[in-house]
């Protein structure tokens, strides 16, 4: 099935006009790549599914869940973890208060992460840990903190290059069981996160597309991993508006790998390594 440029414009028109999501702003091609999985997974055609929106609320909140992209892992990228231990968290030692926000969080593996390293580290109890997301039920999944055990067994390897090994130093070895933050119940499939994290985060449906900071604090850092990608250029611009108006100054902002700056935004702030610094 192919979907024409007709068809995407009456798709975005019609959820603008008939819900409170706005998509127009997003990425033609990869927005265009799920119309067509929409189309084929509810055997539609655009006519119906411009129907269906109009007149069924519940679709609606449906095929956003199908639009939105969630992908994540427990210390993904382990370079980056390996920056926010040792490079950027360390300078945040001394605040009475460290505010952190995970803006497009997903189903909360990364949420996870930092809360593990900011236990490590002895800053957990003077953090305030934020997570928001578009998708409710990415949302309720976080919270939970419930995953599947063979689905995330990969990530264990992530959890040891991070929280047991010291890249900068490899006589370093903290010999900290998993137990410690999750349990692990192989006959169930099941990674269950440790209560004393799992009931830390602030958990808040958002849309960065056409809400500001619903949060009303500032913050240290926020983390935007592999979601801006899926943004044109000038949506990006006003999420890097509302980022920078929302940090601290020398806060901290940390994009996906595949990530970056561009345009007016990339001289307010400045790339150290694997993070940009509010100017």
């Amino acid at each position: 099935m192919t979907v024409t440029d007709q068809d995407f414009q009456l798709f975005i028109y019609a959820l603008k006009t008939s819900s409170k999501y706005d998509f127009s702003e997003y990425s033609e091609k990869s927005l265009k790549r799920r119309l067509t999985k929409i189309l084929a997974d509810n055997r539609l055609n655009i006519n119906s599914l411009i129907n269906k929106i109009k007149n069924d609320s519940a679709f609606i909140e449906k095929i956003v869940k199908e639009i939105t992209v969630n992908t994540t892992e427990l210390f993904r990228d382990p370079q980056v973890w390996h920056a926010i231990r040792y490079a950027i968290l360390p300078k945040l030692k001394n605040n009475s208060v460290i505010n952190i926000w995970h803006a497009g969080c997903s189903t909360g593996q990364e949420v996870y992460s930092m809360l593990i390293i900011l236990n490590e580290m002895g800053l957990l109890e003077k953090t305030k840990i934020y997570a928001t997301d578009l998708n409710s039920d990415v949302l309720d999944q976080a919270q939970q903190g419930e995953y599947k055990y063979r689905f995330n067994i990969g990530y264990l390897d992530n959890f040891d290059k991070v929280v047991k090994e010291n890249p900068y130093n490899y006589e370093e070895y903290y010999d900290i069981p998993y137990e410690k933050y999750f349990a692990i119940d192989k006959s169930a499939d099941a990674i269950n996160m440790s209560d004393f994290i799992r009931e830390k985060p602030i958990y808040k449906k958002h849309d960065l597309v056409k809400e500001g900071n619903t949060l009303f604090v500032k913050f240290d850092i926020i983390l935007c991993r592999n979601v801006i990608i899926y943004f044109n250029y000038a949506l990006q611009s006003k999420v890097f508006d509302l980022f920078h108006r929302n940090l601290y100054d020398n806060g901290c902002l940390i994009l996906g790998m595949h990530e970056t700056i561009l345009g007016s935004y990339s001289v307010k702030f400045q790339k150290k390594g694997h993070a940009y610094y509010k100017s």
